[in-house]
């Protein structure tokens, strides 16, 4: 009963006292303690100047006293920016009150900083509009907001902050390049992409054999039996749906400089978008879980989040993991850095199996282009995003 009493008293007081800022909580103790000492001891000075003080304390509450009536619209032009594009925003605040609103301050949170614009005297039902950018040099999910009007005292000993608007996420994605039919040829597909699995009925023909029980009638071939005399029927082999997979490794250890690990994420993020645009199947993962491909946008907003740490897993890991989500993949790309040795690419290529295209895109920001091969992994080095697409119109040759 007395705890209940107690939070239903805070909860009237507690936003009373949290207008007091720390340098007028060091004020008012400040003036209690000269009180006490000046009374104490008989100092008159002291007894001033704890009068003085509560005099400035008083006098700070007339410039936080009553409420001002804002109708604040926090607009962002796009919600969603490759890393160097522009971003910007609007704040626009009405005074939906019947009086005028004294000046103030307006108080706009971005990521870890903070804009402060300072609002006029408004009248009623007058605006007054806004207009920031936001900077996007890094892959980031920034928070921007919540707005809030704050009113203060010259001295700062009281802070009266009052929230309008809810935070809005600005998603700045990491930066793509098109790749283009030609660089990503090698997931192309008619009605799917031949194995080395024979099947009685595809569209891909292999090769004739003698008919045996229970085969298809329609595929007898007429004219080689008409003239060997023996049943003959088609073989087909097995075409499988162009799915690409991606594992990228979020393994910073597996990197030389973080730099290299954003051209890695921006490689991924350019190859699936590749895949989106051309309506394949995608499948994404990295040792921290799968990543969202229903469209580019998840996809890319997975990819704003991903967050890079030392990790056990390293990119076999990663490839094994592919490997047991996505068994039927026509291609699969392992995405890494310039610290993983060519043994450690040998035993991620052995976790692919047999049938499936693997290629590793070793990612080292300046390392010139290049193509190798480890027994069936086609190792490519990318020093750039630009240069990704030519990387991998040479894999396709």
């Amino acid at each position: 009963m007395l705890r209940r009493a107690a939070a239903g008293a805070w909860q009237r007081v507690g936003p009373v006292l949290a207008i007091v800022s720390p340098f007028g909580w060091c004020l008012a103790g400040a003036a209690g303690l000269l009180a006490v000492v000046g009374t104490a001891y008989g100092w008159q000075e002291a007894k001033a100047a704890a009068l003085l003080a509560s005099i400035l304390f008083a006098s700070a509450i007339a410039f936080v006293l009553g409420r001002a009536s804002y109708e604040v619209t926090l607009d962002l032009a796009r919600t969603r920016v490759a890393v160097g594009d522009t971003a910007v925003g609007g704040l626009e605040v009405a005074n939906a009150a019947p009086r005028p609103a004294a000046p103030a301050l307006l108080e706009l949170p971005v990521g870890a900083g903070s804009a402060v614009f300072e609002l006029p005297r408004l009248r009623p039902r007058e605006a007054h509009e806004e207009l920031f950018s936001i900077p996007t040099a890094r892959r980031a999910v920034i928070v921007v907001g919540p707005a809030s009007s704050v009113r203060t005292d010259p001295l700062g000993i009281l802070r009266r902050r009052v929230v309008w608007t809810d935070p809005q996420d600005l998603y700045v994605h990491p930066r793509t390049v098109a790749l283009g039919s030609p660089a990503a040829g090698f997931i192309r597909d008619l009605e799917g992409m031949p194995t080395a699995e024979i099947s009685n009925s595809d569209v891909s023909f292999h090769a004739l054999r003698d008919y045996a029980a229970g085969d298809d009638r329609r595929h007898i071939h007429w004219k080689t039996t008409a003239r060997t005399g023996i049943l003959m029927v088609r073989q087909f082999e097995e075409t499988r749906r162009a799915h690409l997979a991606i594992a990228l490794s979020a393994n910073l250890d597996e990197y030389e400089a973080e730099e290299d690990f954003e051209l890695a994420v921006s490689c991924a993020g350019s190859i699936g978008r590749q895949a989106l645009l051309e309506q394949r199947e995608l499948s994404a993962l990295t040792q921290r879980g799968p990543l969202r491909t229903e469209t580019a946008r998840h996809f890319l907003d997975d990819l704003t989040r991903l967050e890079g740490a030392s990790l056990r897993s390293t990119t076999a890991d990663a490839a094994r993991s592919a490997a047991d989500s996505v068994p039927n993949a026509s291609v699969v790309f392992l995405v890494t850095g310039g610290r993983v040795a060519p043994a450690q690419l040998r035993v991620a290529a052995a976790a692919i199996p047999w049938g499936i295209r693997a290629l590793a895109v070793r990612c080292e920001a300046g390392a010139a282009p290049g193509r190798a091969s480890i027994g069936d992994l086609d190792v490519l080095t990318v020093g750039s995003l630009d240069g990704l697409g030519a990387v991998l119109r040479k894999a396709k040759a």
